[in-house]
């Protein structure tokens, strides 16, 4: 009989107990299953990093958006300080195209407003960006603001620092017509700026130094003071040699010219021996009994008549020393005419003098100078021309070629007059307008009076003119932005 093969025995070797013994002692697979629990939490990490990373992004870029914004906002109330709604508009803008390329946020309620006094910038409001990663962790976004407000920035005018400044203004014949239009526009946009949009807490106050052949003073005591009590009422001069030798009589003026001497190029007190020179003419009116024609054609038409010298500029373009009334300021500005030639140097020397406290005795209380080394306080010249310095004058004050003339040319008197005022603490800035080129003496003249060279301006049309003086004027009026 056949047997029948036995069955294999299926059942696990040793039991289940075993196998399951065998499962336990099994490490083959504990790699890939804690592999797959630190990918999850490094993924979580990554993409917290990510979400963080994006917040710093926006948030930087929102606030840098909001200081541009309110300085901005600031800056247009500084030449438009009656326009709140204008300041608003502009920082808005400001800050709507400063964050075009930032990420997107959700919830931006950012807005500015003019602060209580009506100088300052500020903003507030909100913003988000989303957290794709971190809404896992419940986070569904993050602020770019603090809710507080603390980060919030305001934009205001530089406090604490008191400006004296002098402007020079050519008012020769060349600036006649349009081109004196554009330097009265110009001029008063400068007053708006720096005094009428001033700082309530500090002092600023403007210098009118109007030139062109002489110098006119404000007041019969300024004018004795500058240049004696006793100047001859007229001289005989002697010009020419040989067949062209000429004596002529020169009638005293109420104008001064350039000082002669030793302290020519100082602004060394007006005494004895370092007075101003007046200025001598032959041209003339007549005044007092007998009466004149006033035409200076030589004589009157009476007699007994005192002759008296004329100025080249007139009465209405009189220096007016330091004020901080943008009003009378501006009326005055609007009052300028212009009229004869270019003693560029004349208008350097006495944009000094109103700056000097050494010449405080010819102003009145209120408009004298600080001392130099006075703390929180800045000296300004600011040098305005349009052209070729032409003029100057002998021993006699009489206008005479550089070569006969007390001190050289002009441009050169105006240029030592220049370096001084700058050892002596003063910024100078310079604009020339329609000037012929950088190769001509009188873009040569300024850019070197200029401090530095950032304030040097050229300007050819009267928009760039009124640019560079308003550009002048911010920069001296800063800014501040603090949180």
């Amino acid at each position: 009989m056949t047997k029948m093969p036995k069955c294999r025995d299926r059942r696990l070797p040793g039991g289940l107990p075993a196998a399951l013994a065998r499962f336990k002692a099994d490490r083959s697979g504990n790699v890939a299953v804690v592999f797959g629990l630190i990918a999850v939490s490094l993924m979580l990490a990554v993409g917290a990093a990510v979400d963080i990373g994006r917040w710093l992004h926006a948030r930087d870029q929102t606030l840098a958006a909001i200081d541009a914004a309110v300085l901005a906002g600031a800056r247009y109330l500084q030449t438009n300080s009656d326009d709140m709604d204008g300041a608003l508009a502009a920082a808005q803008n400001f800050y709507d195209q400063n964050v075009t390329s930032r990420l997107p946020v959700t919830d931006d309620t950012v807005a500015f407003k003019v602060a209580d006094d009506g100088e300052s910038m500020t903003a507030s409001g909100s913003a988000y960006i989303e957290t794709p990663f971190l809404q896992f962790a419940t986070i569904d976004k993050l602020p770019l603001i603090n809710a507080a407000n603390a980060e919030f920035s305001i934009a205001g005018r530089n406090i604490g620092e008191n400006l004296e400044i002098s402007l020079m203004l050519d008012v020769t014949g060349s600036m006649s017509g349009q081109k004196l239009l554009d330097l009265k526009k110009a001029a008063k946009d400068l007053v708006n700026i720096i005094v009428e949009a001033g700082a309530k807490d500090v002092t600023t106050k403007i210098a009118l130094v109007p030139f062109s052949e002489d110098i006119r003073l404000p007041t019969t005591s300024a004018l004795n003071k500058a240049r004696g009590n006793n100047p001859p009422d007229t001289k005989t001069v002697t010009t020419g040699s040989g067949w062209n030798q000429q004596t002529k009589t020169v009638y005293l003026s109420d104008c001064v010219v350039e000082r002669a001497g030793s302290q020519k190029y100082t602004d060394a007190e007006p005494k004895s021996g370092q007075y101003v020179m007046a200025r001598y003419t032959e041209d003339f009116t007549s005044s007092g009994s007998g009466g004149g024609n006033g035409w200076g054609w030589g004589g009157g038409w009476g007699s007994g008549g005192k002759k008296e010298g004329k100025c080249t500029i007139p009465e209405d373009s009189a220096i007016m020393p330091l004020s901080d009334d943008a009003t009378e300021l501006k009326e005055k500005i609007d009052d300028l005419s212009a009229a004869g030639g270019t003693a560029g140097h004349l208008g350097t020397a006495w944009a000094w003098y109103t700056l000097s406290p050494d010449w405080d005795a010819l102003w009145p209380a209120q408009s004298r100078p600080v001392a130099y080394d006075t703390p929180n306080y800045r000296k300004i010249a600011i040098l305005m021309t349009d052209g070729e310095y032409n003029r100057q004058y002998d021993g006699n004050g009489v206008s005479a070629n550089a070569s006969k003339a007390a001190n050289g040319s002009s441009a050169t008197q105006a240029r030592a007059l220049c370096s001084a005022m700058k050892q002596a603490g003063i910024t100078v800035y310079t604009v020339g307008f329609e000037l012929s080129g950088p190769s001509s003496e009188s873009y040569q003249t300024l850019e070197q009076c200029a401090s530095e060279e950032d304030k040097f301006y050229t300007a050819s049309t009267g928009m760039q003119l009124q640019q560079a003086f308003r550009d002048i004027g911010l920069k001296l009026s800063k800014l501040y932005l603090s949180k």
